[in-house]
């Protein structure tokens, strides 16, 4: 029986897009009503690299308007504009927040996407300012930039608001626990304020991906510090996701297609959650 798979912007021209979801290989995916998301004014935070770049460039190919922030430059010239800032700093979140606002006329959706996942250590080992730095920029920065474009929703009455979060915001897992307490905490934040402001026009939802394959992954792979293929096999479908994969899962709960959908945290995962027995998910 064969699946089938939703494709946005019409075309692949991510590199970090598998083959699988080439459009061109699927003559399918070109038929029936599109996924619209076109003309929508988009900040996503994080927006230099990995993940976050991924979401901004799937957005503009699907004729969105994107602003991007980061406190880094990206490698390459990106196709939107980048603001520069902190989100763990209330100021900075303030000014971005002004500073898309001005330069897109507006915002319909926000992608809190800015994450930090720092070198692990046991919690008897862990130094209280490593605690500290990924609860300010996981949990609070995801907090902050959602008061300040909520505000300007509730004003402009709606949008939609998508978190990113992460499997093991679903689940522990030793070494992280700053990490998990502060996707935990973008877990259970996106249910409140999905609560919250349902009845304003605002849908908050979130997304949790698995382990995704971005340049710092395959870093670490090539460096022998991580191993790839017990992660594939701990996954039902057998490989690591990409991040084109979780820009369509956002641009899905950012569009009208999830008009009645809010409150809901979607793994992205190959199902890594669904198997909870030890050994190989991916033999079936």
């Amino acid at each position: 029986m064969e699946g089938i798979i939703v494709n946005l912007s019409g075309g692949n021209s991510n590199p970090d897009c598998p083959p699988d979801l080439n459009p061109d290989s699927h003559p399918r995916l070109h038929s029936g009503p599109r996924l619209d998301v076109s003309g929508k004014r988009v900040l996503v935070t994080g927006g230099a690299s990995g993940i976050g770049a991924a979401v901004a460039a799937f957005f503009v190919e699907a004729g969105a308007v994107v602003c991007a922030s980061d406190l880094n430059a990206p490698v390459v010239a990106p196709a939107w504009t980048m603001l520069r800032g902190d989100v763990s700093s209330e100021a900075d979140v303030e000014r971005m927040s002004a500073e898309a606002i001005a330069c897109m006329g507006g915002i319909d959706v926000l992608v809190n996407n800015a994450g930090v996942l720092e070198p692990g250590a046991r919690t008897d080992r862990q130094a209280l300012a490593v605690w500290q730095r990924t609860l300010d920029i996981n949990l609070t920065g995801t907090w902050l930039m959602s008061r300040a474009v909520g505000a300007h929703m509730l004003a402009r009455g709606g949008g939609a608001i998508v978190n990113i979060a992460s499997i093991y915001g679903l689940g522990g897992g030793p070494g992280i626990g700053a990490y998990t307490a502060s996707k935990a905490g973008v877990v259970m934040l996106t249910r409140s304020l999905a609560c919250e402001w349902a009845q304003k026009g605002i849908r908050v939802n979130g997304v949790a991906p698995a382990i995704i394959r971005t340049p710092p992954l395959d870093a670490m792979t090539r460096e022998g510090r991580l191993d790839v293929t017990s992660l594939e096999r701990r996954t039902p479908m057998g490989r690591l996701g990409y991040p084109v994969e979780v820009a369509q899962a956002v641009a899905f709960l950012a569009s009208d297609w999830a008009s009645y959908v809010t409150g809901v945290t979607l793994p992205v995962d190959g199902g890594w959650t669904a198997f909870g027995a030890d050994g190989d998910a991916s033999r079936g």
